[in-house]
């Protein structure tokens, strides 16, 4: 099986590509936000075709039973900062670009991988649950809240992870999103637990990505 992962960040980068042999996983930093990630997305499919897309990094983190280090796997995934209105069609609903789903379905397989993975090492924290994506560093209260107000059952937010899976529904590649949690913004002020994540925490916290590619 050829595996594509993109991360948007060389911090996700460099925690990542030690774990992968350059000739079993194809590992590229596409940028920050959706743009940079659909591009990226795209070249990855036309130069090495790979029959899945993994999307990697870390994400904001919503919910009593998420904390930080936990992992946030997509069972589906929307855009938190898409509107496009009612005026032509009445049945597109918020988060949804018109004419195509209003929900990214992660690949079966892949999520079924996931969960047992889950059940099969159960010191491992993944939550299987949606996660959303827009163009948005989340670093109040605030914006944690509005966006929880339109998606209270997600389960994290990022920055890229929709716009991978849009493309790869495009482009009919199984794809599936691994989010580390970085921070919690509803428990947090002024974006510390992030800063801090990365400071004192970050190392090894990308071990359950490997082990689920292992168990490809």
């Amino acid at each position: 099986m050829k595996i594509g992962m993109i991360v948007a960040m060389d911090k996700e980068l460099k925690q990542l590509r030690p774990l992968f042999p350059e000739d079993k996983v194809i590992l590229q930093k596409s940028g920050i936000g959706k743009v940079n990630a659909a591009i990226q997305a795209v070249e990855m499919i036309r130069q090495y075709k790979p029959d899945v897309i993994i999307s990697s990094g870390c994400a904001g983190g919503n919910g009593d039973d998420v904390n930080v280090q936990d992992v946030v796997v997509s069972s589906e995934l929307a855009y938190h900062d898409v509107y496009c209105g009612t005026a032509i069609d009445s049945t597109t609903v918020y988060g949804q670009v018109q004419g195509l789903p209003a929900r990214f379905q992660a690949d079966p397989y892949l999520l079924r991988k996931a969960q047992e993975l889950s059940i099969v090492n159960c010191q491992l924290s993944i939550h299987p649950g949606l996660i959303v994506t827009g163009d948005w560093f989340v670093d109040s209260k605030e914006k944690m809240r509005e966006i929880i107000g339109h998606f209270p059952e997600a389960k994290a937010v990022d920055m890229e992870s929709a716009a991978i899976a849009h493309t790869c529904y495009i482009y009919k590649v199984p794809f599936i999103s691994f989010r580390v949690i970085s921070d919690i913004p509803l428990r947090d002020t002024d974006a510390s637990q992030y800063h801090n994540f990365w400071d004192t925490i970050a190392e090894n916290s990308f071990q359950v990505t490997k082990t689920f590619i292992e168990s490809l």
